[in-house]
């Protein structure tokens, strides 16, 4: 099994927030306290370690006490440039990345995933779990900023991110991924549920 101490987690707080009226996601109040600390609380009891990617306010996401590195890469480019950042800056064989805007993630993300990696000997695991359709239907449907990476690919992301790959499924599509779906009789149905607009966030409050 891969010792917790082997994996860093990266907490992805880089975006516009664009859907958010432009403010920082990460710093807006859920419960009386920022997005991203939640996360960060949460993501600390999984991992070793935690690095936080972010692009503005860096002495507030500083003051979580953890390390915080903007992306390498211009224009805000996206998730995928925050997992280059995480894989340059991890300074152990595994990463886990986790959106700042999901603070009820699973409590037993890590581990599985973990369990999964190793089990199919993949270089990716990506957490799937269940989302309604437009047709009310509910389907698992994968959640490419939860991965757990090996270091390695990090050769790999530097090669696709400087041909103007931007879009996570595209380059894991080229590694050996394997998905695991949170979705047994005991997961929360709404451990992924994320806030990208502030009804959304209002939503999460009341949930």
């Amino acid at each position: 099994m891969i010792d917790t101490q082997e994996i860093t987690g990266l907490i992805l707080a880089g975006g516009r927030g664009s859907r958010m009226g432009g403010v920082d996601k990460g710093l807006q109040n859920l419960n009386g306290m920022p997005m991203a600390l939640h996360t960060l609380l949460r993501l600390q009891l999984q991992v070793g370690q935690v690095i936080i990617n972010a692009n503005r306010n860096l002495a507030a996401y500083e003051s979580f006490g953890v390390p915080v590195w903007p992306d390498g890469l211009a224009d805000y480019a996206g998730p995928l440039a925050g997992f280059l950042t995480g894989l340059e800056r991890c300074e152990t064989p595994f990463l886990v990345t986790v959106p700042c805007d999901t603070p009820r993630f699973p409590l037993d993300l890590v581990p599985r995933l973990a369990e999964a990696l190793e089990r199919d000997d993949a270089e990716i695991a990506m957490a799937a779990a269940p989302e309604s359709g437009q047709d009310g239907q509910s389907q698992v449907r994968p959640q490419p900023v939860f991965c757990l990476l090996r270091v390695t690919l990090l050769e790999s992301l530097v090669d696709f991110t400087h041909k103007g790959g931007r879009k996570i499924d595209a380059w894991t599509a080229g590694h050996k991924t394997v998905v695991v779906p949170f979705d047994l009789p005991g997961d929360d149905p709404l451990a992924f549920s994320n806030a990208n607009t502030l009804a959304e966030l209002q939503q999460l409050e009341n949930s």
